[in-house]
């Protein structure tokens, strides 16, 4: 892990004053830390019988898709309004630098399915929450929760119901 946490960059004041924001882009442009996050993400569900993965724009697109790729998963990407081309569900939610909403398409999860939720941060958990109301919703088999990064001194983890599982690969 302190390899992954030697490729992660600090971008101070971004997007906004007083706020140390955690760049993932350094760690996937090296090809061994993005080689090992993609092998220790899968050991987390490789006998877990996982059927799809939601990646939540954009950056839990890049994670995700290895991710759905290693386990032999199906990928569907979670979006902000207008992105999808066919019908969806949507959700919105309060995060920490305003109000957003995500889409998925309605027939993206199926009640057969076991879901792992992914993104690349877990920060103040609003994101993650929404995304993984609006995945219950369409009543899947399992969820799991997955973060590379979790902040915990943010608390983020609290947003979620008890039976919850989540796991993060590095916690700050």
């Amino acid at each position: 892990m302190e390899y992954l946490k030697s490729k992660i960059r600090d971008v101070i004041d971004f997007p906004q004053k007083g706020i140390v924001f955690k760049d993932l882009t350094t760690l996937f442009k090296d090809a061994r830390a993005l080689h090992i996050v993609g092998w220790d993400l899968s050991q987390l569900y490789r006998d877990k019988g996982v059927t799809k993965v939601v990646g939540i724009e954009s950056r839990g697109f890049i994670g995700g898709s290895i991710l759905a790729f290693e386990l032999g998963a199906g990928f569907v990407p979670l979006r902000k309004p207008g992105k999808l081309p066919a019908d969806t569900v949507s959700a919105s939610y309060d995060k920490e630098y305003g109000k957003d909403t995500i889409e998925i398409h309605k027939d993206a999860i199926t009640e057969n399915d076991i879901v792992v939720l992914h993104d690349d941060v877990l920060a103040t958990g609003g994101t993650m929450a929404a995304a993984y109301n609006l995945v219950k919703s369409m009543n899947p088999k399992k969820i799991y929760i997955n973060f590379v990064i979790e902040l915990s001194a943010l608390h983020g983890r609290d947003k979620f119901p008890e039976e919850a599982e989540v796991t993060s690969l590095i916690t700050y």
